[in-house]
């Protein structure tokens, strides 16, 4: 209702659906409109307070007559224009038909009509007037399909217009990089040929990480989790690695395996600043270097270390062979908010296929139905707006940013109101918000460590109640397990050869654009897709 509502008020161009209904014939009639229309009379001559605005030509009258089985550019666009002319008449026609009942009613039920009419006549004229109301009703919702078919058509033909702008354009370049004496023949078969739509392939057994993929800085742990005295043991690019502070405070990451019998250090302790093996005693410091070496003669002895830094509540290392580089991007929440929830999980699934699914949302509505979009009706169309060059954009309809942070990170902050409503068209239009970060830090092939971290810019005094962390765990593993069981479906069909993006659509952007970003790494690309500089 809602949507013819706004549509009969402002006019909008709402379809380019043409009804079977209509008849290129004059004085044949579509829809019967109650109250409007009688058997055989036009419209009906009582004035009403919404007549001016209701008071719209009849355009059926005007169908574009159309030869043949094809349309050209003209007629089609003749079509769209009348088709956007007769839903906007539809759409008034309806709500003049529940108005003018509903003012019928009010005159029914008006008091000084007792005076003339007895209780039985008032209640036959309310049973018909009920029941054509029903009908008008029904008139409503058979309008409001036909609006949702005529959106979905429309984005259909903005990928046909897409795809045979993006042909053209491959056909003027194939025109200008043939030589003068090219044949007028060859031309024209080359031109006949279909230029293949370039699709990704993301399908078979998970392969190993590429090194290009190590040579960037990943956030692994939040800084108030790793405590003087303890250690985070974690894996990351199928290698374990353990986390501890040295004796300065600051982290450090060193090989999870003792030098002397391959132990696991984790199993261990850390005492003033170092790492002691359980099996022998022997003690690393951050660097890797073994300080103490009980009941034998000390001999030099060092495991792997990696370069470890300390940033804005967020302990990042360098996995890769290249030198690090010099910036640490920032992961702070925006100015206004406060961090609420800092949470970290291990999850059974390739961290490619979880970035995949935390970049689109156009599933929410579907997946998601027993927690955060409960409620939440399915859009006719939905879109990622997004900069020709960049990794980031806004969801249409929700009221949600997003951004891909390479190399594992995703950012989007959420306009909320009441649970399951969505207020605004944008972020900057909505009062509250709820910003998060998703890390998917690649353990191994089929393991991904998760860091989460949710910020407020309302409800402080949260902060101050107590146990308050594990009622956030609660809620985020159970909106997880939701995608879960999907993304783990999709790994296992991946692995026996199908293909995750074998058919992506509009919506599917920035997820593409990801997939796009991680195939020019690993490909040793110079300059990365979707940069600032490109």
């Amino acid at each position: 209702m809602s949507a013819i509502a706004t549509a009969a008020a402002l006019s909008l161009p709402i379809s380019i659906y043409r009804s079977s209904k209509l008849n290129t014939k004059r004085g044949i009639r579509g829809f019967r409109v109650f109250a409007i229309y009688g058997e055989e009379s036009g419209l009906v001559n009582k004035k009403s307070q919404w007549s001016a605005i209701f008071d719209v030509e009849d355009p059926r009258s005007k169908v574009p007559q159309v030869k043949g089985k094809f349309l050209d550019v003209n007629q089609a666009l003749e079509l769209a224009r009348f088709d956007i002319q007769y839903c906007d008449w539809r759409a008034r026609q309806d709500l003049l038909t529940i108005m003018l009942l509903h003012e019928k009613v009010v005159d029914v039920l008006n008091p000084l009509a007792r005076d003339y009419k007895s209780i039985g006549t008032i209640k036959n004229e309310l049973a018909e007037l009920q029941e054509e109301l029903s009908k008008a009703h029904k008139q409503v919702h058979i309008s409001e399909a036909r609006v949702s078919a005529a959106v979905d058509k429309i984005a259909y033909m903005e990928e046909l217009v897409h795809d045979r702008l993006l042909q053209d354009r491959n056909t003027k370049e194939l025109d200008m990089s043939l030589s003068p004496s090219t044949s007028t023949e060859s031309l024209d078969s080359l031109k006949r040929k279909k230029i293949p739509r370039k699709i990704l392939n993301v399908s078979g057994p998970v392969q190993p990480y590429h090194p290009n993929l190590k040579n960037f800085w990943y956030p692994v742990a939040f800084s108030n989790d790793l405590k003087d005295d303890t250690m985070i043991p974690m894996d990351c690019f199928e290698e374990p690695w353990v986390m501890f502070r040295g004796e300065d405070g600051k982290p450090g990451c060193v090989q999870n395996t003792c030098a002397h019998r391959a132990c696991p250090l984790d199993l261990g302790s850390v005492c003033e600043g170092r790492i002691k093996c359980p099996y022998h005693g022997w003690e690393y410091s951050t660097e890797g270097k073994c300080k103490k070496m009980p009941s034998t003669k000390f001999v030099n002895v060092k495991i792997k270390a990696l370069p470890c830094f300390e940033q804005e509540g967020m302990i990042w290392i360098w996995p890769g062979n290249d030198p690090p580089a010099d910036a640490i991007p920032s992961l702070q929440p925006p100015s206004g908010f406060k961090i609420h929830a800092e949470l970290v999980m291990d999850l059974p699934v390739e961290h490619g296929l979880l970035l995949d699914n935390l970049l689109d949302l156009a599933h929410a509505p579907f997946t998601h139905t027993s927690t955060f979009a409960k409620g939440w009706s399915v859009p006719s169309l939905v879109k990622f707006l997004t900069p020709s060059s960049g990794l980031q954009g806004y969801w249409d309809p929700y009221p949600i940013d997003m951004e891909f942070r390479p190399p594992c990170m995703v950012l989007s902050t959420i306009g909320i109101s009441k649970p399951g409503k969505l207020e605004g068209k944008s972020t900057a239009q909505c009062s509250t918000h709820l910003h998060q970060l998703h890390v998917c830090l690649p353990s191994s092939r089929g393991k991904t460590r998760l860091l989460y971290r949710m910020s407020l810019d309302f409800a402080p005094v949260l902060q101050h109640i107590p146990f308050m962390n594990y009622l956030w765990r609660y809620f985020a593993e159970k909106v997880l397990n939701e995608d879960l069981r999907l993304v783990l479906g999709q790994q296992d069909r991946m692995i026996n050869g199908a293909n995750v993006w074998n058919c992506p659509v509009s919506y599917d952007k920035l997820g593409i654009r990801y997939r796009l970003w991680r195939d020019a790494v690993e490909r040793g690309v110079e300059q990365l897709p979707f940069s600032n500089s490109n």
